[in-house]
């Protein structure tokens, strides 16, 4: 580990010379007719405020404080222009300390278009292959220890996981003993119902899919075996609508006294090109959660890493997955392959198991319309797996700092049967992977005091 006030180490220059590869021209921005705005003096001078200048004040932005959501009726939904004239007023108001119009975010979704004595009824049980690595049977060889955990007692008990994406199908069979509606709530439709939105492509069904990996029910006669079983599971519909800085700080800010974890596999485009990150809500969002989240325990934010690697795309350029306040996760094929679309960069943390090659297995899970399906891919599905372990960890112990859970990641992943030819053990003694293939590795950190920031560690010996 490298001392306070030391150079950057040789991965950290790598990444800074790397970073204009991967910069291009943001598309054209396109605004809200919703604001951010930081009022001096509390919800009711808030209110006071939106009423004088025209607006509708929809309340304080999740549990930021001081900090509220106005909206304009009479101002275009979405523009490529920034709105002036009359905004300008509530700009100048002395009890005004910072406003923003909320710009439209392209968020997309992460995925791409055991033990004898464990015997469960659920039917897709035993396709759960992944969870049977340990079977001679299986091509893959790697286990997570998950049916270990379960032999100990430990099924996620007490503890809550909530989905950040399009939505959750709460009266799903395999999902509804464990539906938590004060984990759950419809930032896009303004309720506590986080129920997607059908049609007839079922496009809203990436959320229930990444629910069931994590707590699905056991011996229920239906479906899978959520890894964390009996832990309490809720959604926050938020990607089916407009995305703004407001969207994602309310998002990340529902209950963070209730919720433990907050699952997401969504990010911007995974094109090569698109380079974006958290807004100053969201950053803040994060910021509050890490500090003041789970009783000053932290919130836990699992993400998944990103599918762009056909594309080039770079996921330390996407300021989500290389935050310090998330969790990176990555995948890797049963036959311990890298994925096709799987992206390579140092900012990941851990790896679990998603699809590869069409003669690779993929993932079975819950679906939309109470169905269940063998076809859940991506990332997406790796982040879901780490966020149903955490439950497992944290049933166990649930003093376990944001920070402790991190550190359990690196201490206790193995590389065991991933097949890369560079593998070295780097200096605090951890097996990770030169740049050239980092894209399953496990990353030692040093987290520089002074700045606040987390930078890598060389990975070559």
């Amino acid at each position: 580990m490298l001392p306070p006030g030391s150079l950057l180490p040789p991965v950290c220059s790598l990444l800074l010379l790397a970073l204009p590869a991967c910069l291009a021209p943001d598309p054209r921005t396109v605004y809200s007719n919703h604001w951010a705005v930081k009022v001096r003096g509390g919800a009711e001078e808030a209110g006071r405020l939106a009423a004088r200048y025209g607006y509708r004040s929809l309340g304080q932005i999740g549990n930021l404080e001081n900090y509220y959501h106005f909206y304009h009726s009479k101002t275009i939904k979405r523009s490529t222009y920034s709105s002036r004239g009359t905004h300008n007023f509530l700009r100048m108001d002395p009890n005004v300390e910072w406003l923003q119009q909320q710009e439209v975010k392209k968020r997309v979704k992460r995925h791409v278009r055991p033990e004898p004595n464990f015997v469960f009824n659920d039917p897709i049980w035993s396709n759960m292959w992944y969870m049977h690595c340990g079977d001679k049977s299986s091509r893959c060889r790697s286990e997570m220890n998950v049916m270990a955990a379960w032999q100990r007692g430990y099924t996620g008990k007490n503890v809550v996981v909530s989905i950040l994406d399009d939505g959750l199908e709460k009266n799903h069979p395999d999902l509804i003993q464990n539906y938590d509606p004060f984990a759950s709530h419809d930032v896009n439709g303004e309720d506590r119902d986080p129920s997607p939105r059908y049609d007839a492509s079922n496009e809203n069904k990436h959320g229930t899919r990444c629910a069931g990996e994590v707590a699905a029910s056991a011996n229920n006669s239906y479906c899978i075996v959520g890894i964390a079983y009996n832990a309490r599971i809720g959604g926050i519909r938020m990607l089916d609508g407009d995305v703004t800085d407001v969207v994602e700080a309310r998002s990340l800010g529902i209950r963070p006294d209730y919720i433990d974890i907050y699952s997401a596999s969504w990010g911007p485009d995974d094109d090569g090109k698109t380079v974006d990150g958290p807004g100053p809500l969201a950053k803040k969002a994060f910021e509050d959660g890490i500090k003041k989240g789970r009783k000053g325990l932290g919130s836990i934010f699992v993400w998944a890493s990103g599918n762009g690697g056909r594309e080039g795309d770079y996921c330390s350029c996407d300021g989500y997955t290389n935050s310090i306040y998330t969790i990176s996760i990555s995948s890797t094929t049963e036959n311990g392959y890298k994925p096709w679309y799987l992206e390579e960069c140092a900012s990941t943390l851990a790896t679990t198991y998603s699809s590869g090659a069409f003669y690779e297995r993929k993932i079975v899970t819950t679906d939309l319309r109470q169905r269940c399906t063998d076809d859940h891919t991506g990332t997406s599905v790796s982040a879901p797996m780490v966020a149903g372990v955490i439950a497992l960890a944290l049933e166990a112990n649930p003093l376990l700092s944001w920070r402790d859970v991190q550190h359990l990641l690196v201490k206790t992943s193995r590389s065991v049967h991933l097949r890369a030819p560079d593998w070295r053990t780097n200096g605090s003694g951890r097996r990770a992977i030169c740049m050239a293939s980092v894209w399953w590795t496990l990353k030692q950190w040093w987290w520089k005091p002074r700045s606040g920031n987390l930078c890598p560690v060389s990975t070559c010996a």
